[in-house]
């Protein structure tokens, strides 16, 4: 398991880190779960070949889990992708990848004519989620259970099971209650986190945003400490901090992070860091 980008929210500055995607590597089957803006160079450092990409799924249509999809699905195909590429997430999904495919057709065209490659629209095939959904991604069982999100209503949260291990991610969400029972008993939990004290001073580094934003963020999200009661009350045995809010910011570092749970969460704790990989 890697996480490949750990910052919530599209923006990057010199030396943030990039956006949301991770690599879950279980049961002999590799899966894409988000796609923010640098996925593709996470998984390259990871030494993951992209002629292997098969499997995909977002968790919600933000920009900074799914901007960088069809660029990477794009990249793959130039690095010898010859195979089907699964993708599962909200339906609105299909006009994305549509979309990307108009705005690249001169140079897919190119590609096809003088460089003899595979049609790369027929080697993408979409499949829209809906909580409640059990699917099969080779050896893997993926449960689709409800995030919350607004205004957004097409959020998941993703339990997959495999080899004897499960790993939940929680979705952007606010704090989820009912998040517990679906991630019981998780070898790992991976969950959105934010810190209140951080957020004053982040809209103010962001300069172009106003109390929608900072209203947006409280209604939407889950601060650490509810994050920590959280994986305790479903009874998990690990938990990373995923899609924090700041990421950026050295006033909140790691052991800033670590001593708000401190009170809350007493079992093996990771902190998202891009390109952290974590054993299962």
């Amino acid at each position: 398991m890697a996480l490949l980008g750990t910052k919530g929210g599209p923006a990057i500055r010199k030396g943030s880190p990039m956006p949301t995607a991770s690599l879950l590597s279980l049961a002999g089957q590799q899966v894409v779960v988000d796609c923010g803006l640098g996925v593709t160079r996470g998984l390259a450092d990871q030494g993951f070949a992209l002629k292997d990409l098969s499997a995909i799924v977002i968790t919600h249509l933000h920009s900074d889990h799914y901007l960088e999809l069809g660029p990477l699905i794009h990249t793959a195909w130039t690095a010898g992708l010859k195979v089907p590429v699964q993708v599962w997430g909200p339906a609105g999904l299909q006009a994305c990848w549509d979309g990307f495919l108009a705005s690249m057709a001169a140079d897919i065209a190119y590609r096809i004519h003088e460089e003899g490659r595979p049609d790369l629209a027929g080697l993408v095939q979409l499949h829209p989620l809906r909580v409640g959904d059990r699917v099969q991604i080779g050896a893997l069982a993926l449960a689709v259970g409800q995030s919350l999100h607004p205004p957004l209503t097409e959020t998941f949260a993703l339990r997959f099971e495999g080899a004897g291990r499960v790993v939940v991610f929680s979705g952007d969400t606010a704090h989820n209650p009912a998040l517990a029972d679906f991630a019981a008993g998780a070898d790992l939990l991976v969950h959105e986190a934010m810190l209140a004290e951080g957020l004053v001073p982040l809209l103010a580094r962001i300069g172009n945003g106003d109390g929608r934003l900072m209203a947006h963020w409280q209604r939407g999200h889950t601060l650490a400490h509810e994050a920590a009661a959280l994986a305790r009350a479903a009874g998990v045995k690990a938990l990373a901090l995923h899609h924090l809010i700041p990421s950026d910011d050295p006033d909140f570092g790691p052991e800033v992070w670590a001593r708000h749970l401190a009170a809350h969460w007493q079992g093996p704790l990771h902190i998202g860091q891009d390109g952290l990989r974590i054993a299962l």
